[in-house]
């Protein structure tokens, strides 16, 4: 079975629920109703740990011209689902300590009309897997050095810049047929050494399988980096990106706009790998989420 050798991975309990998109949803309501406080919230997720992908939906009046939602330290964009209703994509990141965070929804405009709904993070347990690679992934020699500090500046500065419209909110899709093997979150040690944990979900597809775009958007990068090898990053907008990593070939170029299942390249063995197989990672705006998480909350 073939592994990404980016970073680390989850435990039992977390390869349970990440193996399918089809996992029961949690539902909570806000308890600030509308006639009271003017916003009430509803908060959908598959499970409220650290790595989940959480969508929120609040309720306002027809007259709101704009809805924020904080959380986490971080501000999540709203966008208008119908007179009446609005959403925003948050992220529960890989490493949030369990805890009780509050989820406050803010109207723009006077007054300002604010929700608050409580959520409660709980522990997640991560494996570790300790393996032996080729010493230049774990300690690059001087010479690579520069290339590598040049390629995280610039995924730096991918991450910064989003578009202001959410070409996610009909869902998200599987970019392979194959099966997960729940490596999301698993803190890993190479010859030794901790690294960081695995930010991505790997699909053990053959050599050669088509990629799909996992939703609509914007390629803002396409090129060979050092640890993911041929790596297209999608901006689906409002902050929500997709990184598709390890591929042996890239059929899109930085710039192109692709729609959900488009093709954008083949699975391969680029990179830090020990064989074929796709990498998918998700950001929702600084945070890092298992992407199977997003799949289940948009499974009917």
């Amino acid at each position: 079975m073939s592994r990404c050798r980016l970073c680390p991975t989850p435990a039992a309990a977390g390869r349970r629920l990440a193996a399918s998109a089809a996992v029961a949803l949690l539902l909570v309501s806000g308890s600030a109703g509308v006639s009271a406080q003017g916003l009430s919230i509803e908060i959908r997720s598959r499970s409220l740990r650290p790595g989940e992908a959480v969508l929120v939906t609040v309720a306002a009046p027809p007259d709101t011209a704009s809805i924020t939602v904080h959380a986490f330290k971080s501000t999540w964009p709203a966008f208008r689902v119908t007179d009446t209703s609005w959403r925003a994509l948050v992220g529960i990141d890989l490493e949030c300590h369990p805890g009780v965070y509050a989820v406050v929804a803010e109207s723009g405009g006077s007054p300002v009309l604010r929700a608050t709904h409580d959520l409660t993070v709980v522990r997640r347990d991560f494996r570790v897997r300790v393996l032996r690679v080729a010493p230049a992934y774990v300690n690059p020699p001087p010479d690579l050095l520069a290339r590598i500090r040049s390629e995280a500046e610039f995924m730096t500065a991918v991450y910064e810049h989003s578009a202001p419209e959410p070409v996610w909110q009909g869902g998200f899709s599987r970019p392979v047929g194959e099966p997960a093997n729940s490596s999301f979150g698993t803190r890993s040690v190479f010859n030794g050494e901790p690294r960081s944990p695995h930010a991505g979900t790997d699909f053990l597809s053959p050599a050669g399988t088509a990629v799909a775009a996992p939703a609509g958007g914007r390629v803002v990068a396409a090129r060979e980096l050092f640890f993911t090898g041929n790596t297209i990053v999608i901006d689906h907008g409002l902050g929500v990106f997709s990184m598709l990593a390890h591929l042996s070939r890239m059929d899109v170029h930085e710039g192109d706009t692709v729609r959900r299942g488009d093709i954008v390249g083949l699975v391969g063995a680029t990179g830090r790998v020990t064989g074929p197989h796709l990498h998918w990672a998700m950001r929702i705006g600084p945070a890092r989420v298992d992407p199977l998480s997003a799949l289940a909350l948009f499974a009917n």
